[in-house]
């Protein structure tokens, strides 16, 4: 019997590793051109990608585990507000940041060649609700089983995002100029007031 638990154990270790590679797959695919461009934020946000991938199917077992403890509470708390500012922030960059294909920048995907700022709704606090999002999306699925191996991967995928976005403010530095110096004065990058 103790054979047969180690062979289960080891089999879901590789199932859960052949999803993880189906899936970059994809994410692979929609990175390239960033995967090219060291130094993009592309490139970072791939990486940060890649450890919030390991964190959810890692964490798949342990997704509706004691719904009620305070861990799972919290956890709640940050996906539904990670899904918060991703739509609210795709639904403003959309209507206001006035996209256009000519911008450019190969690494940028079609709704992130704005060519006006965005400074109003959750812009108007915070500089980056996307990577926002990807970092409460993060945490939360850490929360759902908290191990060192996902804490160390879940820092890793922390600094990725932030990377991620301090490479964005770069590139915006160097399009919009002065006018986004004075943006970032006014926010945040993350959470209204805080950080």
């Amino acid at each position: 019997t103790q054979n047969f638990k180690l062979i289960l154990t080891v089999n879901a270790v590789l199932l859960k590793f052949f999803i993880f590679c189906l899936l970059s797959i994809p994410l692979v695919i929609v990175s390239r051109k960033s995967l090219l461009k060291p130094g993009s934020h592309g490139f970072y946000r791939f990486f940060g990608w890649e450890a919030l991938l390991w964190l959810a199917v890692g964490n798949i077992p342990f997704w509706f585990s004691a719904p009620f403890c305070p861990r799972q509470i919290v956890s709640w708390i940050f996906l539904f507000y990670s899904l918060y500012l991703v739509v609210a922030g795709v639904i403003l960059l959309k209507r206001q940041g006035k996209s256009d294909d000519k911008r450019q920048d190969e690494t940028l995907y079609s709704f992130e060649k704005t060519t006006e700022l965005v400074e109003t709704g959750l812009y108007r606090y915070i500089r980056h609700p996307l990577y926002g999002s990807l970092l409460f999306l993060s945490w939360g699925i850490f929360l759902k089983n908290i191990t060192l191996i996902s804490f160390v991967v879940v820092i890793f995928a922390s600094l990725m995002f932030f990377l991620t976005a301090r490479m964005d403010e770069k590139e915006c530095l160097e399009y919009f100029g002065q006018k986004y110096s004075d943006y970032m004065k006014k926010t945040k990058m993350f959470v209204p007031f805080v950080f």
